[in-house]
């Protein structure tokens, strides 16, 4: 199975019309496991004045249910809109695969046109991850993003549900959440993430400021400006803390905070990829 849904949509929809039928809409159901959960009424209205100059140019997919109707598995927006105009009918390929099948081919479909917010996605990982037992290098071979990249947007779901709701709404980008993730304190993120919508701050702006945040207050202490300039482009080039100890002219050592085990993953994942360069 893995390896089919490996091949993406391509492997499952013909590239003839011989399989394409007229389907009553009425007859045709959500997938209540859709990975998007966010339809957005301007949007649907833009494609149903498509749909009704042009027509559905490209047929959804749906598989058959127990009870005689047909669950959707990709093309819920035409549907949709479609059910908006009035129409009858709308053409389908049907195809008979697994619920499992079915919520891969909805996420991947969802990717590749960049269709799903950052938490919807995030969501979806973490849900083909916990209850199909899919790893993160599975995941990375069917959406055809680095497993650094999974990792990331499944951490996005450790913040607090205020925080994910603006990612979700768009007023915070992943980036800013990474940043935000340094913090522990969740009072602290919520903080950081108002002065962010607020004022503007952006993403290597958050990265400073979250490393001043939860860096214990020390005195201050004589430092070399090459030594920071050094540490500062460390950190921004990894997303976490990095220190530079030099020991004399020619010998030193660095030093890369981690704090959690994801974050070594992710790390270990930066630098292994530069090393094989």
């Amino acid at each position: 199975m893995k390896k089919a849904l490996g091949r993406g949509l391509g492997a499952l929809i013909p590239q003839t019309t011989e399989a394409i039928l007229e389907i009553d809409v009425d007859k045709i159901v959500p997938n209540n496991e859709q990975p998007r959960k966010v339809f957005k009424d301007n949007s649907l209205q833009e494609l149903a004045s498509s749909i009704k100059e042009k027509g559905v140019i490209q047929p959804i997919l749906v598989t058959r249910t127990d009870g005689g109707l047909f669950q959707i598995i990709v093309g819920e927006r035409r549907w949709r809109a479609s059910k908006l105009l009035g129409y009858q009918t709308i053409p389908a390929i049907v195809k008979d695969i697994t619920q499992a099948e079915v919520f891969e081919l909805a996420l991947i479909e969802n990717i590749q046109r960049e269709d799903l917010n950052p938490i919807e996605t995030a969501e979806a990982f973490q849900k083909l991850i916990s209850e199909y037992q899919l790893t993160q290098e599975d995941l990375s071979q069917k959406v055809g993003k680095e497993r650094a990249t999974i990792a990331n947007y499944i951490r996005i779901l450790k913040l607090p549900a205020e925080i994910k709701e603006w990612i979700a709404d768009g007023f915070l980008s992943t980036g800013h959440a990474k940043a935000i993730l340094q913090i522990k304190d969740e009072e602290k993120q919520i903080e950081i993430a108002k002065k962010i919508i607020k004022t503007g701050l952006s993403v290597r702006e958050t990265e400073k400021f979250a490393v001043k945040t939860e860096e214990p207050k020390q005195p201050p202490a004589q430092t070399d400006p090459h030594i920071d300039s050094l540490e500062e482009r460390l950190t921004s080039a990894l997303g976490t803390k990095v220190r530079v100890h030099a020991q004399s002219k020619e010998r030193g050592k660095i030093e890369i905070l981690y704090y959690s085990l994801d974050e070594l993953d992710r790390l270990l994942d930066i630098l292994i990829v530069e090393k094989s360069v």
